[in-house]
């Protein structure tokens, strides 16, 4: 797979996306568009060029050349590295999926590995780490023998449960984020997983914890189902969820993560075995100064008989 590319490659065209640029930004998205696509003419080839034209003829409300643009996008990169295909299923010109694009996700989490934390906790002001920690030490006091922290980013949960287990292990598809998260020495072992074909053979896990992961999953029926043949019987696992207003059981949200439904997450649960200790509405982190509303959840595997 090829580098996704920055800039076009031509430095014609690199000026033209300046100017329009500059004209998105001075809300004229309509003439922003039409200056990009002169600069796709010298770059025909540039996958984020076109997704970049996209987001502007949406943002000038011509949606069917937004979905061109899109559709242009994602033949030039197949893997969608930029997540056209989600574009598209919002604007209804796609099918609705149950998963995100996992190059998407791994492309997502690689670009803001370095300045993550500071943006998330200062600037969003996420909170599910100790929202997590606190639920897990009141629904399952005492220590854990081995804890597995799915999707754990930088190490933000991790240094949450540390005080508490015995053995701490972490996955997570960004290898940028597996960096940072191996340069805080906070785990015994760090591996580079997609939760969206997640197994762990081996000893059994008696917590697993999956902090603010699911928004990057979307049907949660595989990936739970994995955790109970990860976890040991009466075992533990901990997880948020975003949830939706509507009556599915899970919505691609315009800021492309997945939210559930209450009831959803409780009929995944009961379906792989896992009885629910405590579910909690509370508040993920803001986004453009909104609280972002979502579920705290720990549940334990029923014991085999």
């Amino acid at each position: 797979m090829k580098p996704l590319q920055a800039s076009s490659g031509d430095l014609n065209a690199d000026r033209r996306v300046d100017f329009a640029e500059m004209l998105l930004a001075s809300r004229e998205p309509a003439q922003a568009a039409e200056l990009l696509l002169g600069a796709l003419e010298l770059a025909p080839h540039w996958a984020a060029g076109w997704f970049r034209l996209g987001e502007m003829q949406e943002a000038a409300g011509f949606l069917d050349r937004a979905a061109r643009a899109w559709t242009m996008a994602l033949k030039l990169d197949p893997a969608d590295r930029l997540g056209a295909s989600l574009k598209l299923q919002l604007i209804g010109h796609a099918p609705a999926a149950a998963a995100p694009p996992s190059a998407f996700v791994e492309t997502l989490f690689d670009h803001y590995a370095d300045g993550f934390e500071e943006a998330l906790v200062g600037k969003l002001g996420y909170r599910m780490p100790d929202v997590l920690d606190r639920v897990i030490r009141l629904a399952r006091p005492g220590r854990f023998r081995l804890a597995l922290d799915l999707g754990c980013g930088t190490g933000l949960m991790g240094e949450k449960l540390r005080p508490f287990v015995d053995r701490l292990e972490g996955c997570d598809i960004s290898a940028g984020m597996l960096r940072k998260a191996r340069a805080n020495g906070i785990y015994d072992l760090l591996s580079k997983a997609d939760l969206q074909h997640f197994s762990r053979p081996g000893a059994k896990a008696d917590l697993v914890v999956a902090a603010d992961v699911f928004i990057y999953v979307g049907a949660l029926e595989r990936i739970v189902g994995a955790v109970a043949d990860t976890i040991a019987d009466d075992g533990v696992f901990a997880f948020s969820v975003e949830t939706t207003a509507g009556g599915d059981d899970f919505a691609l949200l315009p800021s492309r993560r997945y939210a559930h439904s209450e009831a959803y997450v409780r009929r995944v649960l009961a379906v792989s075995g896992f009885s629910i200790l405590s579910l909690e509405s509370t508040t993920i982190r803001h986004d453009r100064g909104e609280p972002v509303g979502g579920l705290a959840v720990v549940a334990a595997r029923r014991m085999a008989v």
